[in-house]
C-alpha cells in the first residue's frame, strides 16, 4: 500500500522526466506496477530516476534492483556511508540532480555539516575521517577515462554494498543526466533554496530510516550467472543477484538496440582512456567517423552517455531517434550507462579479486 505522501507526490516527480513517455501508476501494468509498488514502499516515493525506465519494463526492474539491493537494503554498512558514496560519485559524474537528492538524504541522516561539504565538493573539509576517506574514494571513481585502482578504505566484507552503490550511481548518474531535469528542488535561489534543501533533508532523512529487507527485487528478473567483472558482489547474495540479473537485461537491450559496431566502439574507447569528450565535438566527430553513416547518430549518443552524459544535448538525443514508446532509447542509454558503470566497478573492485579480507 502506497503512503499518502507517495500518492500525492506522483505527479510532481513524474514531471521531472524528459525525452520518454511518463507512465503514471494508474497506467502501469505487470512488472511496472510491481516495481512502482516496491519503490513507493521502500523508497517512500516514486523516485524519478527509477520511474524514467518504465517504457522498458525489464530495464525498470533491473535499474530498481541494483539501487534497492545496494543502497536501500539494510546490511553491514550504514545508510549514511552509502549516501556519501552516492553523493560523491554523483559529484564525479557532474550529476546535480543526484547530488541534491543524496546530499539532502545524508544531511537528514547525519544532521551535521559534512553533507554540506560533500554537496559543495569540499571533500577535504569533511570532519569525520572515515566518511572523508570514503567520499574521497568515491569521488575519485569518476575518473573512468584515466582511472588507476584506488585503495578502498573499507574491508572486503563491505565491498558488495559500497562497490554496489558506486556502480549503481555510475549507472544512474548517466541516465539522470539524459532523462531528468537538473534538480528535484524548486527553481529558487538564495535563502529560499536553503529552505528547500532543509525541507528535503528532513523528508529524505526520515524516509531513509525505514528498514528494507534484502532480496525483494531480485525475483522481478530471471536468474543469471554473475559476470567475471562483477565478482566483487559475490559476498552478498542479494547484491550479486541484482547485479547479475541486471547485467543480463542491459546486455540484451544493447544487442536489440545498439548496432554491433557502436557497441565495439564504446567498449574499445572506455579502457583505452578516451578523453571524456574534453576534445569537444571534433573529438566526438572523429570517434564516430569510423561507423557507417546511418549508425553515427546512435554511436554519438551511446559514446556521449558512456563518457560524459552531463554533456548530452537534446539534439544528440533527438538525432538518435526512438520508437514511440521510448523503449529503444531507454535500452540504448541503459546499455551505455551500465557498460561504463561496470568498467568503473571492475577498477574499484580489483583489489578484492586478488587479496584476502582485511
Amino acid at each position: 500500500m502506497s503512503s499518502l505522501f507517495a500518492r500525492t507526490t506522483r505527479r510532481i516527480t513524474l514531471a521531472h522526466i524528459r525525452h520518454v513517455p511518463r507512465i503514471p501508476p494508474s497506467g502501469a501494468t505487470g512488472v511496472v506496477t510491481r516495481v512502482y509498488q516496491q519503490v513507493e514502499h521502500d523508497f517512500g516515493l516514486l523516485a524519478p530516476p527509477v520511474a524514467l525506465h518504465a517504457p522498458a519494463p525489464d530495464h525498470l526492474a533491473a535499474a530498481w534492483a541494483i539501487l534497492r539491493e545496494t543502497l536501500v537494503v539494510e546490511g553491514e554498512v550504514g545508510r549514511a556511508a552509502k549516501e556519501i558514496v552516492a553523493a560523491a560519485v554523483s559529484l564525479a559524474n557532474s550529476c546535480p540532480y543526484c547530488v541534491d537528492v543524496h546530499g539532502a538524504t545524508l544531511a537528514g541522516l547525519t544532521e551535521g555539516a559534512d553533507a554540506g561539504h560533500v554537496m559543495a565538493d569540499r571533500i577535504e573539509a569533511i570532519a569525520d575521517p572515515s566518511l572523508r576517506e570514503l567520499a574521497g574514494w568515491a569521488r575519485a571513481s569518476g575518473l573512468v577515462r584515466s582511472m588507476q585502482p584506488v585503495s578502498a578504505p573499507f574491508p572486503r566484507s563491505h565491498a558488495p554494498e559500497l562497490l554496489g552503490v558506486a556502480v549503481a550511481f555510475h549507472y544512474y548518474n548517466r541516465m539522470v543526466n539524459v532523462f531528468l531535469q537538473d534538480s528535484p528542488l524548486p527553481p529558487v535561489r538564495g535563502r529560499a533554496r536553503e529552505v528547500a534543501r532543509g525541507v528535503a533533508a528532513r523528508m529524505m532523512g526520515r524516509l531513509a530510516r525505514v528498514p528494507a529487507l534484502p532480496g525483494a527485487s531480485v525475483d522481478l528478473l530471471p536468474a543469471a550467472p554473475l559476470p567475471t567483472d562483477l565478482r566483487w558482489a559475490a559476498g552478498q547474495p542479494h547484491v550479486a543477484a541484482a547485479m547479475s540479473r541486471a547485467a543480463t537485461v542491459f546486455e540484451a537491450g544493447g544487442r536489440r538496440t545498439v548496432p554491433a559496431g557502436v557497441r565495439r566502439l564504446v567498449t574499445d574507447l572506455l579502457p583505452a582512456g578516451a578523453p571524456s569528450l574534453t576534445g569537444g565535438a571534433l573529438w566526438l566527430d572523429d570517434a564516430v567517423s569510423r561507423l557507417p553513416e546511418e549508425e553515427r547518430p546512435t554511436g554519438r549518443l551511446a559514446l556521449s552517455v558512456a563518457l560524459a552524459a552531463y554533456r548530452v544535448t537534446d539534439a544528440v538525443v533527438d538525432a538518435a531517434g526512438a520508437d514511440v514508446s521510448g523503449a529503444s532509447l531507454i535500452e540504448l542509454a541503459s546499455w551505455a550507462s551500465f557498460t561504463a558503470a561496470r568498467r568503473a566497478g571492475a577498477l574499484l573492485g580489483e583489489e578484492f579479486s586478488t587479496t584476502s579480507d582485511s
